[in-house]
């Protein structure tokens, strides 16, 4: 008798992604920790393990020097914290822009140790072949298409993309380019307006808007930018929360009643029982 138990809830997957395509849109925040994935999973349909972790949560000034063991440390913990919702898990810089068979290697790798749905690629020409390739050996693959991160070093910044006539043009061909070599959906980061909704209608795959158009079939934000964690956020982030600012009362509060010798109180302390 098999020891495995199956779940009552089922996790949701490539083709229910797909189907939403003009649907009902689809809800996708990033996740790098168990316990922020639980508190995400009820709420999400998807979400994304970003290579963004790395400013995030380990201070890097851009997401280049993310590694594969970094992506499945956090891809693990997020799948324990997650029951329903698709985990997709970003492949770092130099993982899969080479050869399609290095490509596979690392996906393969990122998905036997992370138990992940499916990795993220950020396309473009040279990167449609190796699409194509991860998907017919069995990868669910997730395009991402404008704003490149992991290109910061080669535009000078992370900058909005499509306002110009031959940027658009390259942009859309990419995303076309995406959808055809059997990308599941595509996120499509930082680009004009008017541009992701034509990404949209040119595509028959679930487009993903981060600084794009509500016209797109899906939105993802980073977590902790629209939670309020930090001072500064993007232009297309809008804030639901203002963590920072309650952790930072919170923490001058405990500050103060340690000092004060307020904590710990009676209610804190562990008492000898008599006898």
């Amino acid at each position: 008798m098999s020891s495995h138990r199956e779940s009552s809830v089922r996790r949701l997957s490539a083709p229910d992604i797909a189907a939403r395509k003009g649907g009902l849109p689809i809800v996708c925040l990033t996740a790098y920790t168990a316990p922020m994935a639980e508190i995400l999973d009820p709420h999400c349909d998807l979400l994304l393990v970003g290579d963004s972790v790395g400013m995030v949560v380990h201070g890097l000034p851009n997401t280049v020097g993310v590694t594969l063991e970094m992506m499945s440390l956090h891809g693990k913990a997020v799948m324990r914290g997650s029951r329903r919702a698709m985990v997709v898990v970003d492949m770092p810089f130099g993982s899969y822009e080479g050869s399609a068979e290095e490509a596979f290697a690392n996906a393969s790798r990122l998905m036997k140790e992370t138990g992940a749905s499916a990795v993220k690629v950020e396309a473009g020409e040279t990167i449609v072949q190796n699409i194509e390739y991860l998907v017919k050996r069995g990868v669910p693959v997730m395009g991402h298409v404008g704003l490149r991160p992991q290109a910061v070093l080669v535009d000078g910044g992370f900058k909005a993309k499509g306002k110009l006539d031959h940027e658009r043009r390259r942009i859309l061909d990419e995303a076309r380019a995406t959808a055809e070599a059997g990308a599941f959906a595509v996120v499509v980061e930082g680009v004009a307006e008017g541009l992701a909704r034509e990404i949209t209608e040119a595509i028959g795959v679930p487009t993903i808007g981060i600084g794009a158009s509500a016209g797109c079939d899906g939105q993802i934000l980073v977590t902790d930018d629209m939670l309020g964690l930090f001072d500064w956020t993007p232009k297309f982030v809008r804030r639901y929360g203002d963590l920072r600012g309650q952790i930072d009362k919170a923490v001058a509060a405990y500050a103060e009643d340690v000092r004060q010798r307020r904590f710990p109180g009676p209610a804190e302390i562990y008492f000898a029982k008599a006898g």
